[in-house]
């Protein structure tokens, strides 16, 4: 746990002050990038989190509304967070934005961060007592980007100051702290199997809401090039590959 706890928060740390040094990526590269990282996700959320689930629960029907409550919410987020999780920065313009945009969007964002932590906790009846590492490749791989994003959106607002610096960081600790509450709640048997069930099937929800709406918005009026169909198949087929690896 301490391994994950690390690298959820100096990955995402590290990837927001990249933004700092660096101009905001905007080429094919970093859309494939993106690319990959949606796909991956996306197979993962199919390959491992979605039947653990299904085989934890004897009522598949109240699995699948609450997927689909997870997928709603993160729709609903995402009006405050404008995309960010996604890796895009969008057009952000101060004289356009309220003064509590770049709070309501860290947020936003640090509620989703959050429900990602509880998902690598590892209740018993989820994932026995290993290391999930291909969920956790899987959340880093689109944290990292947002985290850039994050602090390109807060640049628009905030310039390079200290209040910018400390919204990264509590988007940073957001994950490692739904990793640590989500621990305390199972070993206090505050949080049942039932619960965590739900619990993941909802985070499952956002997990497919991000890597499809990341499908979309690289592919510009639905042109789909060969370069990110091959990266869909590969971040697909590395998925399939670490889950039987890891």
């Amino acid at each position: 746990m301490v391994i994950s706890i690390l690298s959820l928060f100096i990955l995402t740390l590290a990837g927001g002050l990249a933004s700092l040094f660096f101009s905001k990526p905007a080429g094919a590269s970093y859309k494939l990038a993106l690319v990959f990282a949606g796909s991956y996700l996306f197979s993962i959320t199919i390959i491992h989190i979605l039947p653990e689930i299904m085989q934890s629960s004897t009522d598949g029907k109240h699995i699948g509304m609450l997927v689909l409550a997870g997928f709603l919410m993160q729709h609903f987020l995402e009006f405050f967070t404008t995309g960010v999780e996604h890796g895009h920065s969008h057009d952000h313009s101060p004289e356009n934005q309220s003064g509590l945009a770049p709070y309501s969007i860290t947020i936003a964002l640090c509620v989703h961060a959050f429900l990602e932590g509880t998902v690598l906790a590892h209740p018993g009846v989820i994932h026995g007592e290993h290391e999930s590492w291909t969920l956790l490749v899987g959340i880093l791989l689109h944290k990292i980007p947002a985290a850039f994003a994050l602090m390109s959106v807060l640049g628009y607002f905030m310039g390079k100051s200290k209040k910018a610096i400390l919204l990264l960081v509590l988007f940073a600790i957001a994950s490692p702290l739904g990793l640590i509450v989500s621990n305390i709640l199972k070993d206090q048997l505050l949080l049942s199997e039932s619960g965590s069930v739900a619990l993941f099937a909802i985070v499952s929800g956002n997990f497919l809401h991000i890597s499809t709406t990341i499908f979309f918005e690289s592919s510009p009026k639905h042109h789909h090039g060969w370069k990110k169909n091959l990266t869909i198949i590969i971040g697909g087929i590395v998925a399939m590959i670490s889950e039987a690896l890891m």
